[in-house]
């Protein structure tokens, strides 16, 4: 007989650059003309060829039972059409081989902004109450083959997690 799952409940907050600092940096729009600066994202795709493509996801909802890091390459996503979306996130400590349960957080993305994620922050998302989203995605040609590094926390800890 298998053990009972417990679902955990994660706060959603709206994402600003400061309270998402610790996993990567919100983008939102400047004005033309600007100058390179730290507000910019800071890309590291280095490490291979850069992809930059369009995902479409449906019906995802807003539990999660896996989260996943890569290690070789910073990510940026972003939804077309204006649409919010939520994330969940864990800091990307490189001495721990797992995500750590009291540092996940969740962000509601809203449609005019974009994410950046550090190199081997945790992630779990997007995700959405839409029946479909649009989001673009900037990682490495390879990311998901060679560098996509998955917890799952259903059989580690009988947890799923829904973002409220």
């Amino acid at each position: 007989m298998s053990t009972p799952k417990t679902v955990q409940k994660l706060q959603v907050q709206w994402v600003t650059s400061e309270n998402f600092r610790r996993y990567g940096q919100a983008i939102f729009a400047s004005l033309d003309g600007k100058t390179y600066d730290g507000e910019d994202a800071q890309l590291n795709l280095q490490n291979g060829i850069p992809r930059f493509y369009i995902m479409r996801l449906e019906n995802i909802g807003r539990k999660f039972h896996k989260i996943t890091r890569h290690v070789q390459c910073t990510q940026c996503l972003g939804s077309l059409e204006g649409k919010d979306w939520l994330i969940a996130v864990c800091p990307p400590y490189n001495d721990v081989n797992e995500p750590e349960l009291e540092e996940i957080a969740a962000f509601r993305i809203p449609g005019n902004c974009f994410i950046k994620l550090h190199e081997g922050t945790w992630h779990a998302g997007p995700h959405f109450d839409h029946e479909a989203v649009d989001f673009y995605n900037l990682e490495l040609a390879d990311t998901n083959r060679v560098d996509h590094f998955t917890h799952d926390f259903l059989n580690s800890h009988q947890l799923e997690f829904e973002m409220v």
